[in-house]
């Protein structure tokens, strides 16, 4: 059973500011938890409730699992360090990845301020099921690492290359120099569907409320939109991106 401190710092971890200091996070749920051990990410411990021991002993006996440390928790222990109402029993320490900026793609996401961690997260999915492999976040996105955000994201958070970049906008301009093109989207853009294919490129999303700031504006080739036939004032930017990137990547699909 853990001490005090040590079931401190596990709940410490659903909170950004002790995420960063301890460059560590926590990811609850089986599937979660299988994608992370499955991911080249370093598992520092496992945690499960004695529920759930008692269930799964044979299976945590077994690969993956007997390669980690697992730590039992009574219930009560284990409900101090969820962030979901109905735990699973199951969650998992990881270590977080230092990443230098070396792109490789020729399709790149980039997200400017995206506020909601269940929008990022859902992003995020998307990418990973349209094939795209790497992305770029700015400083004043959600915390990548935010339960919600994981969670949201389905396991794909693992399967990605994710940069967080403080200096979001130099860093565009610079890949723009590269030869990258910058489309973002946007309500005021030009039609999606006649967009001309074009060689590398970065697709940019932004702001749930705000859309792109004028600096972004100020750096991009061209600012594309999904047509309305309908009403509604506008799309949600996690269903914007998976319209987008389903036509983006019809050419890999060709």
């Amino acid at each position: 059973m853990p001490t005090k401190n040590e079931l401190k710092y596990y709940s410490s971890l659903l909170h950004k500011k002790y995420r960063s200091k301890e460059g560590k996070f926590l990811v609850e749920g089986e599937k979660l938890v299988m994608e992370g051990l499955k991911s080249d990410y370093e598992c520092e411990r496992i945690l499960v409730s004695s529920h759930y021991f008692e269930l799964n002993r044979e299976k945590l006996s077994i690969h993956p699992y007997n390669k980690f440390r697992i730590e039992q928790l009574t219930e009560k222990e284990f409900e101090k360090i969820s962030d979901t109402k109905s735990p699973q029993g199951i969650a998992a320490i990881f270590i977080k990845k230092e990443k230098n900026l070396q792109l490789t793609s020729s399709l790149i996401i980039a997200l400017e301020n995206i506020s909601d961690p269940g929008n990022l997260g859902t992003i995020i999915r998307n990418c990973d099921w349209f094939g795209v492999k790497e992305l770029i976040l700015s400083g004043d996105c959600a915390d990548l690492y935010n339960p919600k955000v994981i969670r949201s994201s389905m396991g794909s958070i693992f399967h990605l290359i994710t940069f967080i970049d403080d200096d979001f906008h130099s860093t565009i301009d610079k890949l723009n120099d590269q030869g990258y093109r910058l489309l973002c989207a946007d309500l005021n853009g030009s039609d999606l569907f006649q967009l001309k294919p074009v060689g590398e490129k970065i697709i940019i999303f932004c702001n749930e409320s705000k859309g792109p700031s004028q600096q972004l504006l100020s750096l991009v080739d061209e600012k594309i939109t999904i047509p309305k036939l309908g009403n509604a004032e506008s799309l949600n930017v996690a269903s914007a991106s998976a319209v987008i990137l389903a036509e983006i990547t019809k050419e890999f699909r060709l």
